[in-house]
């Protein structure tokens, strides 16, 4: 995000997070004093991805969302896709929703990256498929 005042209020959330974690009614207002500069900016993808933060956030008191995954670029042996997919299993066993609102919010930060505008869509994919 480009405006100055956004850029401003993301390092403040990205410090608190730093600093304390996630404080549910904290992070929701800053939230959604960030959205109207994503809208003002013309970034749909990135209004609709702190809106359903936000809402998860009301909901679940957390950030219940991972990171998402990378796709394995290239597997070779049956047993390598085996190992991976291990591997993916312990990640999600050692979830940290602090560490996942930190990652999306820097997507936001540098949402002018094709390649963070794609992993925002995972975001709100699984912010959207979430379960309560």
């Amino acid at each position: 995000m480009n405006n100055p005042k956004a850029q401003k209020l993301i390092a403040k959330i990205l410090d608190e997070l730093n600093q304390v974690g996630i404080i549910a009614n904290t992070l929701v207002a800053d939230l959604k004093e960030l959205r109207p500069f994503a809208v003002e900016e013309k970034r749909p993808v990135v209004a609709k991805a702190l809106r359903l933060a936000y809402e998860h956030i009301e909901e679940t008191f957390t950030f219940d969302i991972p990171i998402p995954e990378e796709e394995p670029i290239e597997v070779l042996e049956e047993g390598e896709l085996e190992e991976e997919t291990t591997e993916a299993n312990e990640t999600e066993s050692e979830f940290d929703a602090d560490q996942s609102m930190i990652y999306f919010i820097n997507l936001i930060k540098d949402s002018d990256n094709k390649l963070n505008i794609e992993e925002i869509r995972e975001y709100n994919e699984a912010l959207q498929n979430y379960e309560f």
